[in-house]
């Protein structure tokens, strides 16, 4: 596990601003602690910093994952958001037509 490059920052970066905007920097500096992107196995997680010390004594080969799957790079280097991030970008989103329909808002309950 792995901090990403600036690189794979900047793209990851660009994808979830299409979402949340200028919210970004209230993902990382949370009241509850300070959380930070790493890649593992081509996927970003979402973890706090606390948790990641703990995690330091795990060698790389052993660990599956850690904290929460945010999305993955494809072989391209283009950034796929996964759905395990929706919960953590619900509530800082912009209001946009494909976010409510990702969220399932769009859904009528009959």
């Amino acid at each position: 596990m792995r901090p990403l490059t600036e690189e794979e920052t900047r793209v990851m970066f660009e994808k979830i601003a299409k979402y949340i905007g200028e919210n970004l920097q209230l993902l990382v500096d949370r009241p509850d602690g300070t959380y930070c992107f790493r890649l593992h196995n081509d996927r970003v997680y979402y973890v706090s910093e606390k948790i990641l010390k703990l995690a330091a004594n795990i060698s790389g080969d052993k660990l599956v994952s850690l904290g929460t799957c945010f999305g993955k790079f494809t072989k391209t280097h283009k950034f796929r958001l996964h759905i395990t991030a929706l919960d953590y970008l619900a509530p800082y989103a912009k209001v946009c037509r494909a976010f409510h329909f990702a969220t399932g808002d769009e859904v009528k309950d009959e």
